[in-house]
């Protein structure tokens, strides 16, 4: 619930918008292409049975139905853009991007193709419910900043905050962490640990 209802109150979906559903329904992506749309009143359309694998289908069913809010990763981004009816899909408000590393050529190559479209990067692992940090991509490509009521922290071996350009391990922490792994307590234990930074008792995820 958290997860969308920061994804609404950061793009805002009306009744007007027209969300794609088209990753398979056993990928954490899904649930809010599933969700979003029924809890703002904006159109849910789901595409065929591995309809996402194919660019061309794609293309015509977001100009058939008028598709204003879809999400690739950026390897199917990037096939996506190679579909020359790509450039005619001009009721795109919005595309989300994540799961994979999005790279600026092929964000450059985005907005190239679809000028008046918006790009979004987001991050993050299922064990922090899908997403922790968001960015629309204009020029400089990040991760981003992180959503509602989390925390991400880049700290040393001895959990103590590197300065900036210093490399170091991330670390997630907030509402959306997930409580473990099933039924695996030892790695469990060894990726949620103790937030020295947070209120007492509270966790972060090593990522």
């Amino acid at each position: 619930r958290h997860r969308l209802l920061w994804m609404q109150g950061e793009y805002g979906l009306t009744g007007d918008d027209r969300v794609l559903q088209k990753t398979p329904s056993s990928f954490d992506v899904s649930v809010w292409e599933f969700f979003w749309p029924l809890i703002t009143g904006a159109t849910l359309v789901v595409a065929k049975p591995e309809g996402h694998k194919d660019p061309a289908y794609l293309a015509e069913l977001i100009q058939e139905q008028g598709i204003t809010t879809a999400h690739f990763v950026p390897s199917m981004l990037r096939a996506f853009l190679d579909e020359p009816t790509t450039t005619s899909c001009t009721s795109l408000r919005r595309v989300v991007c994540s799961g994979e590393a999005l790279s600026s050529d092929l964000a450059a190559r985005f907005h190239t193709t679809l000028p008046p479209t918006e790009l979004h990067n987001l991050y993050g692992p299922t064990e922090a419910s899908v997403d922790v940090t968001a960015i629309e991509v204009t020029d400089r490509v990040s991760i981003g900043r992180p959503v509602w009521n989390t925390r991400v922290y880049v700290l040393d071996a001895a959990l103590r905050p590197v300065p900036p350009g210093v490399a170091g391990e991330l670390y997630l922490a907030g509402v959306q962490l997930a409580r473990g792994y099933l039924d695996r307590p030892g790695l469990t234990a060894d990726r949620f640990v103790a937030d020295p930074y947070g209120a007492p008792g509270s966790r972060m995820y090593r990522t």
